[in-house]
């Protein structure tokens, strides 16, 4: 048995995270993921002030809490960390081994970093354009006796293939085992959210402080994953479930090294804190690798309103007309885009001015900072005696800010270099799998029995099911799994495209695609362009979508009583 654990599913999570999982019980191998869509652009802005960045330095800081505990347990560190510069944390840590005394050997994972061949993209502007690599270097680093494996942009879930093949020596081959370790680290990548933060049914479990998840690898690629004992928390069934439908689509879930059959992952409660994933059927991986493209977008700025009382639309219309007559006027012209939200958070005879106040967001955009900085606060303070009775401002307007775009691209595996740097600084490339197929989507299985007519009663969906939501550059991922067999025959067949579209309005003339996942008793939709140009451009009010599926848990259908 491998016994992998997570201390990090971001960058900005949990510090002290890394000390706990390293002495709070058993660990082979310890992971961090701190990589994401819009990290990758904090880095590109970073690696922008100085060449010597754009790595994520809170890990170096846990190097330096942490690192000759990690030695002297013998626990091997995987982390994504190198982001943008791998190297210079490279060098970064080897410095810190020497201050400290402490002899370590560090491998590193290279050529993501496809920004030298920016003009094959198409996209000027590029801050960062990086290829999402396999886990084979990692295990390469580990074979070749590395304590501690720095990548730049790899999969998330190669941060635990990649110790499972070097520690079990499976092959490209090995597609069943693959899968199921690619379905493990999908699990454990988010960090606590395999061991019950942000799940929908958080009041049944004590979630203050949840602990980092741990999957107990097997030489066939089934897994346990549980957490230590005596932290908050919890893993079932359903805590994984929920993690499992986090970000992901269809039945095919693809990677570099091989694509993992997610209708084939079963489930069971072993125990309490420990759920067995089995079952896990693989495929040859598709011939393409998918690329990161992060660039500037152009710039934006907000300006939020605070309006009070009687005649909440009539005050917001007056704002906006004022607001045209005085962007028409400036010299340098209204913005290209402006976006007025109205949130309607009063509340009649409310016994609090906060809750008797409305807020009206207005967002601007333009590739020009003139037409979204001075002259867009300018026209919102210089309303302050000639607008609506009540007038006053969240906030002072600031300067605006650039935003940023992330799009994806896909290159034929063969045309990106993969190489493992070895802690003796020899460089093995890494051999694109030969075996390949071509990523097809599955016809959708077929929906269980319906329950038999009865009485209904209109509530909340999240009565009944559970969801986990969350982006995916402008799309946004929302999965719902039912929480019993009777639960899945009425959701199957009542959650469907047009529902979705009638329960979230914000969908209307979205492409939204269905996909039916039995044995999690889920249903995951892909709602294209909700988000816009993704995270970065902020282009709407929940960027990530990570709520879409509360508020989606918060609308209101007809439900068997049965159920209820």
């Amino acid at each position: 048995m491998l016994r992998i654990g997570n201390a990090s599913g971001f960058y900005g999570d949990r510090f002290t995270a890394f000390r706990e999982m390293l002495t709070d019980g058993p660990l082979d191998v310890l992971t961090g993921d701190y990589l994401a869509e819009l990290t990758m652009l904090i880095l590109a802005k970073d690696r922008l002030k100085d060449p010597g960045l754009g790595y994520a330095k809170t890990f170096l800081r846990q190097m330096a809490d942490c690192l000759a505990l990690a030695v002297e347990r013998g626990v091997r560190i995987v982390v994504n960390a190198g982001g943008l510069n791998p190297d210079q944390l490279v060098k970064a840590l080897e410095e810190l081994a020497e201050q400290q005394g402490v002899r370590v050997r560090i491998g590193q994972v290279v050529g993501d970093d496809l920004l030298p061949r920016a003009a094959e993209f198409g996209r000027p502007g590029l801050l960062a354009a990086n290829a999402y690599l396999g886990a084979q270097g990692i295990a390469e680093c580990l074979r070749g006796g590395a304590d501690i494996v720095v990548t730049g942009r790899v999969t998330d879930a190669a941060l635990v293939a990649g110790p499972a093949i070097a520690h079990y020596g499976w092959g490209p081959a090995d597609l069943d085992a693959l899968a199921g370790a690619v379905v493990a680290g999908h699990v454990l990548e988010c960090g606590a959210q395999a061991t019950g933060g942000n799940y929908a049914f958080f009041t049944e479990h004590d979630t203050t402080r949840p602990g980092f998840p741990i999957a107990e690898l097997h030489a066939d690629g089934s897994s346990v994953i549980t957490k230590h004992p005596g932290t908050g928390g919890a893993v079932t069934t359903e805590t994984v479930t929920a993690q499992l439908l986090y970000e992901t689509g269809g039945a095919r879930y693809a990677g570099p090294d091989v694509t993992a059959r997610l209708d084939t992952v079963r489930l069971t409660q072993q125990g309490p804190d420990r759920v067995l994933i089995d079952g896990v059927r693989g495929e040859a991986p598709p011939p393409t690798v998918k690329v990161g493209l992060n660039r500037l977008g152009g710039w934006r700025n907000e300006v939020v309103f605070v309006l009070t009382g009687l005649d909440i639309e009539a005050k917001s219309a007056l704002v906006q007309r004022q607001f045209a007559d005085a962007l028409a006027a400036s010299p340098a012209g209204p913005p290209a885009e402006l976006r007025w939200t109205l949130a309607r958070t009063d509340h009649r005879d409310a016994d609090t001015e906060q809750a008797a106040s409305a807020l009206l967001q207005l967002t601007v955009r333009d590739r020009d900072p003139e037409r979204v900085g001075r002259a867009v606060g300018a026209a919102a303070v210089e309303l302050g005696l000639a607008g609506y009775p009540g007038f006053h401002l969240a906030a002072l307007p600031g300067a605006g800010s650039p935003y940023g775009v992330f799009e994806a691209a896909y290159l034929d595996a063969k045309a990106v270099e993969h190489i493992a740097v070895l802690p003796d600084g020899r460089r093995i490339p890494i051999e694109p799998p030969a075996a390949v197929r071509e990523l097809l989507p599955l016809p959708e299985p077929p929906r269980p029995e319906p329950l038999p007519p009865g009485p209904v009663r209109r509530a909340p969906l999240g009565l009944v099911a559970g969801a986990r939501s969350g982006d995916k550059g402008g799309d946004a991922n929302l999965g719902v799994w039912a929480r019993s067999e009777d639960g899945w025959r009425w959701l199957a067949h009542a959650l469907t495209v047009d529902r979705l579209h009638e329960l979230l309005p914000e969908t209307a003339g979205l492409t939204i695609t269905r996909h039916l996942l039995p044995q999690l008793r889920a249903v995951n939709f892909t709602i294209e362009k909700l988000l816009g140009e993704g995270v970065a451009a902020q282009a709407r009010f929940d960027p990530q979508a990570k709520a879409l599926g509360e508020w989606l848990r918060s609308r209101h259908l007809d439900i068997p009583e049965a159920l209820l």
